[in-house]
């Protein structure tokens, strides 16, 4: 049963990005875009390469201190971790590479790989706030209107709803009716077990110095993928705002969250052409440095992802003190 139903997500997801992909060609001259490309200044995608480079590290050095008060976990680990994940994101339908990220990193550090699942969500959730804000942001300076503007504005909902959803995995224990669904839960020891060391992971969120030091990093590495976004359409003659670039940038990144076929391929330049139509830029171009910046993106983390695992060592790691539970909690 399980098998069906990962396969029938990934032919939804197919499904999804052969869509996106004919609505591309028939709104874009292929042959234009694709000279474009031809075109593309060799300096201006260095820069765009050292600027995804400089992303991850900043992501795998934030999932570090995340991961920091269940673990002290070396650099090299969480960087070796995360290109894995990323490697596993570039072949796998459904984000299953967050799965493989946290066993890779169990098998790493020796942390449970349910407490390590619970951190990858929080990372999730602040990368969501930050894109989002960022989108937002950007669409009220650009005074940007239609599709563009309502997905960002679905994307505050679904945002404020994985907010809420963390407050109440941490306070479930305070809810009316919790010592019924815990009894019952009680019936399964895996199953609880499980969910402890998940809460274990989201409980990182009580420690603001962790949270406010992830934040920042968060903003570097957002930085980076705009300057990344902006460097991409340098080099195809188009000189982008940094409003643009951010909208870009944040835009694309939300469209991921969509079904797609591995890599995002389609739902990507899906994206990228609509809301550079909605700012004002030829859709050729456009298409032309999203596509670099998906290459670029998927071949560094492609290679990265496969040198993690040739050479990733696995190593145990000093683990911290479980984060304290209420009183009567298990």
């Amino acid at each position: 049963m399980r098998s069906r139903g990962g396969l029938g997500r990934a032919a939804i997801g197919i499904a999804i990005s052969t869509v996106a992909l004919f609505l591309v060609a028939r709104s874009v001259d292929i042959g234009a875009t694709w000279n474009a490309m031809r075109s593309a200044q060799p300096s201006w995608l260095l820069l765009l390469s050292g600027f995804i480079v400089l992303d991850l590290l900043l992501r795998a050095l934030r999932w570090r201190i995340l991961l920091s008060p269940v673990g002290d976990v070396r650099y090299r680990a969480s960087l070796g971790a995360l290109l894995v994940g990323y490697l596993a994101n570039n072949v796998l339908p459904a984000r299953l590479g967050e799965v493989v990220r946290s066993h890779d990193m169990g098998e790493r550090s020796g942390l449970s790989k349910s407490t390590i699942l619970g951190t990858i969500v929080v990372e999730r959730v602040v990368d969501t706030v930050v894109v989002v804000t960022i989108a937002a942001i950007a669409i009220f300076v650009l005074s940007v209107r239609g599709i563009v503007a309502s997905a960002v504005l679905v994307g505050l909902a679904v945002t404020a709803l994985l907010v809420v959803g963390i407050v109440v995995g941490l306070a479930a224990h305070r809810l009316p009716g919790a010592d019924r669904l815990s009894g019952f839960v009680n019936r399964w020891p895996r199953v609880h077990g499980l969910l402890v060391r998940l809460r274990a992971g989201l409980a990182i969120t009580r420690d603001l110095r962790v949270m406010a030091i992830a934040l920042a990093l968060t903003l570097g590495s957002w930085s980076c993928a705009v300057l990344g976004f902006a460097a991409a359409a340098q080099s195809v003659g188009i000189e982008p705002t940094m409003g643009q670039a951010a909208l870009l940038a944040a835009g694309v990144n939300l469209a991921t969250a969509v079904p797609a076929a591995p890599g995002y391929v389609g739902t990507f330049e899906l994206a990228a052409v609509t809301i550079a139509g909605s700012v004002g830029i030829d859709r050729e171009p456009a298409l032309a440095f999203a596509v670099l910046v998906h290459a670029f993106s998927l071949l560094v983390t492609s290679v990265g992802g496969v040198v993690a695992l040739l050479t990733g060592g696995r190593r145990r790691v000093r683990v911290q003190a479980p984060v304290a539970e209420p009183r009567g909690e298990p």
